[in-house]
């Protein structure tokens, strides 16, 4: 299989201000986000990305999507290194995240259009896959309807297709079912498996066991900044729920710490 990322020994790391230092009673001024993180995700698969809150999982994928920048190491995606091509990376990703926040006063027609050229995409290719894609998941009939007044799962899905507009290879989702219905997010899993037939390749950040169980290829369990395992989900779990396996590994490693 192609490897289409290679995460090289990822760090990031984040000044705490003496309010955050007051707030968690400690006194570090530096705290570790992110700590030598490295793993490859292939062409065609889906990689669960797989820790607690504040294991660093968010950071990993902001640094994947260039949004902001390692303190040491690299990334490639398809080839291009995000600390020197943050450029190319962005036109080769799809990045999904729920703090993407649509405007409310614009309709999914206009942001569709506007991430487009963004994109540079061309005008008929735009209006190809936007109906399809508005077809695939109903937003056809609210394309002239203010973001405002969508619902919550309506709004997940314009912002999911406004992320894919152009037609990217590697698409990366944090927490891709995070407040939705178990209709709406039926129909978000179900569409990333078709990606996956598609050839593309998948990251999906959570903390929802059944969701890795469900769709992921392969796991990796993040947990204080670290990556502590990454295998196939049988070979993570060897015979047991991925549930009861994190646990094991989160005690292990937690024991280890301390």
């Amino acid at each position: 299989m192609r490897e289409l990322l290679q995460v090289q020994g990822l760090t990031k790391t984040f000044q705490l201000s003496a309010k955050q230092q007051k707030l968690e009673k400690t006194r570090e001024k530096v705290r570790t986000a992110v700590d030598h993180l490295s793993f490859t995700a292939y062409e065609g698969e889906i990689f669960g990305l797989l820790g607690p809150n504040g294991a660093g999982k968010t950071t990993t994928l902001r640094m994947l999507s260039t949004l902001i920048r390692p303190d040491s190491g690299d990334a490639l995606v398809d080839g291009a290194s995000v600390v020197r091509e943050p450029d190319k990376v962005r036109g080769r990703i799809g990045f999904l995240t729920s703090e993407l926040k649509l405007e409310d006063c614009f309709t999914p027609n206009y942001l569709f259009n506007f991430f487009a050229d963004l994109h540079k995409v061309e005008p008929a290719v735009r209006d190809r896959r936007k109906q399809a894609l508005f077809a695939r998941f109903g937003i056809d009939k609210f394309a002239e309807v203010k973001v405002a007044n969508l619902s919550t799962g309506m709004k997940q899905k314009v912002s999911l297709v406004v992320s894919i507009v152009h037609d990217p290879d590697i698409i990366i989702f944090d927490e891709p079912t995070n407040g939705l219905d178990v209709l709406t997010a039926k129909v978000v899993t179900d569409f990333l498996e078709e990606l996956r037939n598609q050839g593309k390749t998948i990251i999906v950040s959570t903390h929802i066991f059944s969701l890795i169980e469900k769709l992921c290829d392969r796991v990796g369990v993040i947990i204080s900044g670290k990556m502590i395992v990454c295998d196939t989900l049988d070979r993570v779990c060897g015979g047991i729920s991925l549930e009861d396996r994190f646990f094991e590994i989160y005690r292990e490693t937690v024991g280890e710490a301390e």
